[in-house]
């Protein structure tokens, strides 16, 4: 350790590169992890706000919320600890000139899918809305009417509620019965028992039901289930997981070419009796030196620029994930000094100073 770091202040310019190098990469890993985070948590908020075991939905649904329809008289086929029933809506909401995709969830008001309210009130009257406080970065306020796509009917914003967006459109919640009219119009008396779901709270989520025609599925498996969740993480970590093997690669390179270098002063070493493992053991310990210090400036730098990003950016650190991938750089990055490792284990020490 006190020859790597010896030598490391000796030869400040070409290890300030590598460890530049490493900062970048590492603030790249990072940055994508928490875009990684913040954007499936744009897809899953709202259906982590449930805090539900399982979510019951027709066995012809694929899993889909929108494409399940089933009576609320099906509860009875429900056995379990709590259930909350919920209508589910993709629509385009308009006041003025502003205008948001949003997801309408129709739900009782004394269920547990009954939101928090951060501002404003409760629903309380037909046509009342509680919605995701990011539509107020939109533009929209308390006491606005919405017009909806799908609908000729108004709603009117009552209250404001947090982390509440459902596939990465913010939630409007109101009542059933608001719903329905939404949703059937001039057949909402002849539809005023259809929902899209029953939402469960258990602690074990088998045998929830014996109604064929039902099918029981763990949340985890229906957040999964989302249209584009999978395929966004999936294409996000794979890129992470390439940037682990560049940074090794990019170690490996550097350290190469500087070990070549100083052969001829590895060689004079070897030949006063000092060890290959030592020296091994130096140029490990000074890649471990480079590599942390490089993870940590990029770690600082991701935070101090997520600070400034602005709110539009799905962007959310998860600092647990954050430390297991600096310490994953830090270890793909020692393991690229094997090649430099090889090179001092294999130097002649004759040869190497022209014996």
């Amino acid at each position: 350790m006190f020859l790597a770091w010896q030598e490391i202040k000796k030869n400040k310019l070409r290890f300030t590169l590598i460890t530049g190098v490493l900062m970048l990469v590492s603030y790249l890993v990072f940055f994508l992890s928490g875009l990684a985070t913040g954007l499936a948590d744009l897809n899953r908020e709202a259906v982590d706000k449930w805090e539900a075991s399982a979510i019951i939905l027709t066995d012809e649904s694929d899993k889909s919320l929108p494409q399940s329809f089933m009576s609320i008289d099906q509860l009875e086929d429900i056995d379990a600890k709590e259930t909350a029933v919920i209508g589910q809506l993709n629509a385009i909401a308009s006041q003025g000139d502003n205008k948001q995709n949003i997801a309408l969830f129709g739900i009782n008001q004394k269920e547990f899918l009954m939101p928090n309210v951060t501002e404003g009130r409760a629903f309380e009257e037909a046509y009342e809305v509680i919605a995701d406080g990011s539509l107020k970065e939109e533009g929209f306020e308390l006491g606005d009417e919405l017009t909806l796509s799908s609908s000729d009917q108004r709603l009117t914003i009552v209250g404001f509620t947090d982390n509440a967006r459902f596939n990465a459109a913010p939630v409007l919640y109101t009542n059933l019965s608001s719903f329905h009219q939404v949703k059937f119009g001039e057949a909402a008396e002849q539809n005023n028992d259809q929902i899209n779901g029953i939402v469960v709270r258990d602690d074990s989520i088998s045998n929830l039901t014996e109604n064929d025609e039902l099918e029981s599925i763990e949340i985890e498996t229906f957040i999964e289930n989302l249209p584009g969740y999978t395929e966004q993480k999936l294409t996000l970590n794979f890129m992470i997981y390439f940037l682990f093997g560049i940074s090794s690669i990019i170690v490996a390179i550097f350290l190469y070419v500087l070990t070549v270098q100083k052969i001829s002063m590895f060689g004079v070493m070897k030949a006063q009796g000092i060890s290959s493992s030592y020296l091994s053991r130096s140029v490990v310990a000074q890649t471990m030196i480079l590599a942390f210090i490089g993870t940590v400036i990029g770690f600082v730098l991701t935070l101090i620029s997520g600070a400034f990003l602005p709110a539009a950016v799905p962007v959310s650190f998860d600092l647990a994930l954050m430390i297991i991938y600096g310490l994953i750089l830090i270890a793909v990055a020692t393991a690229g000094a094997v090649f430099s490792v090889l090179t001092i284990v294999r130097i002649d020490p004759l040869k190497a100073i022209g014996g």
